[in-house]
């Protein structure tokens, strides 16, 4: 963290604003050169200064026009990640550098995470629900689309589902695998909760601090789990267990 984003430690900043904040630019030229980057951080660095609030983390993402998918915006995913676990405001320059695709707008409406635009400061969680809600409606669409086909499908005499052999029943194989794919879903979860804290952590152990001189670290700086709670030694060292197994 730099100056700008370095987090105080006073005891006023309990009742400020606090942001995370969230910077794009679409090419690895513009990324080099600071270009569009620039306008976009003294921007927000005016709207802080103008809200009385604290910036907890910046981050910044360079990535093609052409590929605008969850993919490719993983500064998004733990920018969204730290502001969900610390209770922060998503704070970006432009709206369109936020939202750009039904994948971004669903992500952002299942996080449950605030956000401000300072070009449209009106924009907020209920203009991503009704995003999410014209991408909803698609879907929904495809499906009814999707249903009057299979059921044509069945009036010619095909089968579906049940009907099928291989569908009827589970075998102990088949319940071991849906077990598994549960656990792979759960360490996904907490793989995306931590996402913005992998590198960091990894980074502390390696220059030689202990687990708890680690969890005190990130509760000074207000960092919290992703049940909100405070950090300890043992949930750091699952922090970098899973660090170690996503690079593995």
């Amino acid at each position: 963290m730099d100056e700008f984003t370095k987090p105080s430690t006073s005891a006023q900043d309990s009742v400020k604003p606090r942001f995370i904040t969230y910077s794009r630019v679409s090419t690895a030229r513009q990324g080099a050169s600071g270009l569009g980057l620039e306008a976009q951080r003294a921007a927000v660095a005016a709207y802080v200064i103008a809200h009385g609030g604290t910036v907890l983390a910046e981050y910044c993402e360079v990535e093609t026009a052409k590929r605008d998918d969850l993919d490719n915006r993983p500064e998004l995913r733990k920018a969204i990640a730290h502001a969900r676990r610390a209770r922060a405001t998503l704070l970006v320059a432009k709206l369109d550098r936020l939202v750009r695709s039904v994948h971004v707008t669903s992500m952002l409406h299942q996080s449950g995470v605030e956000f401000v635009a300072c070009d449209n400061p009106n924009a907020n969680r209920l203009t991503i629900q009704i995003l999410a809600a014209v991408a909803e409606h698609e879907a929904k669409m495809i499906s009814e689309r999707t249903k009057a086909a299979l059921a044509a499908y069945k009036r010619r005499g095909g089968r579906l589902g049940g009907k099928l052999s291989q569908c009827r029943n589970l075998d102990a194989l088949a319940r071991r695998k849906g077990a598994k794919n549960a656990g792979a879903a759960h360490r996904r979860n907490a793989d995306a909760a931590y996402a913005d804290l992998n590198d960091y952590v990894t980074t502390l152990r390696q220059a030689g601090m202990t687990l708890t001189a680690i969890a005190d670290r990130l509760n000074a700086e207000g960092q919290v789990t992703r049940r909100g709670k405070l950090w300890n030694a043992m949930q750091v060292s699952r922090v970098l267990e899973r660090g170690l197994q996503s690079a593995a």
